[in-house]
């Protein structure tokens, strides 16, 4: 399979990290997946939300460690005429806070990815301009909170530095990396059981290589 072929040329570029777990889309070839690449072998991997609607484009990997679950989540873009709003704020939304309450009841959770969010205004360069663009829409903004802030799950970043402007994407059109003029899509929320542990949550904007820039997230357990 095409895509296999792709991930075993790039699954071993990082030395020392051995244990290795992918999913992609299958209904879309090349639209969207997700990734674990970790030192450490994880007690167990599951792949998806275990909902078949949910399932067929690569979104979700979790791996449980022995004190936390990490999930590596790709939220679906509500998309051009914001065709998906409705089932990104009704059912997908819904369906992944209800699977991280779930895995919470035995250790705590680690949520990172493209959430493909801007929660607040701070969060983007022309909030103004951007209220019915895909990513920050009242809906979204509001199931964002809703869904995953009010039910216990901690904003690592914006816990830290909460008045710090900062984006974790730039469109390629315009030069708006450039400009900084971005968008921060991209979190590492924590049960708040563990938000205390953070020691440092960070981002990364001068690396390139892609339109999002690398996060990172410190623990203390």
């Amino acid at each position: 399979m095409e895509q296999e072929k792709d991930v075993e040329e790039i699954k071993y570029l990082i030395d020392g990290y051995d244990n290795t777990f992918w999913t992609c889309s299958v209904s879309k070839l090349g639209y969207s997946g997700t990734a674990i690449i970790s030192r450490v072998k994880p007690l167990s991997v599951r792949y998806g939300l275990g909902i078949s609607d949910h399932d067929s484009e690569g979104r979700l990997v979790t791996a449980e460690f022995d004190s936390f679950y990490l999930l590596n989540g790709y939220v679906p873009n509500s998309g051009d005429g914001l065709k998906r709003l409705s089932y990104r704020v009704t059912e997908w939304d819904l369906s992944l806070s209800n699977y991280m309450k779930e895995l919470e009841k035995s250790k705590p959770v680690i949520l990172t990815g493209d959430l493909n969010c801007a929660h607040e205004e701070i969060d983007i360069f022309n909030p103004a301009g951007n209220k019915r663009s895909a990513g920050f829409t009242d809906e979204e903004r509001k199931s964002f909170g809703t869904n995953f802030l009010s039910r216990g799950f901690v904003d690592t970043f914006r816990r830290q530095h909460p008045g710090v402007v900062g984006y974790t994407y730039w469109g390629y059109r315009h030069g708006l990396r450039k400009t900084n003029k971005g968008w921060w899509l991209d979190y590492f929320l924590v049960s708040e059981s563990i938000a205390d542990k953070a020691y440092d949550s960070y981002i990364l904007p001068d690396v390139g290589g892609s339109d999002h820039c690398p996060i990172g997230l410190i623990l203390k357990l």
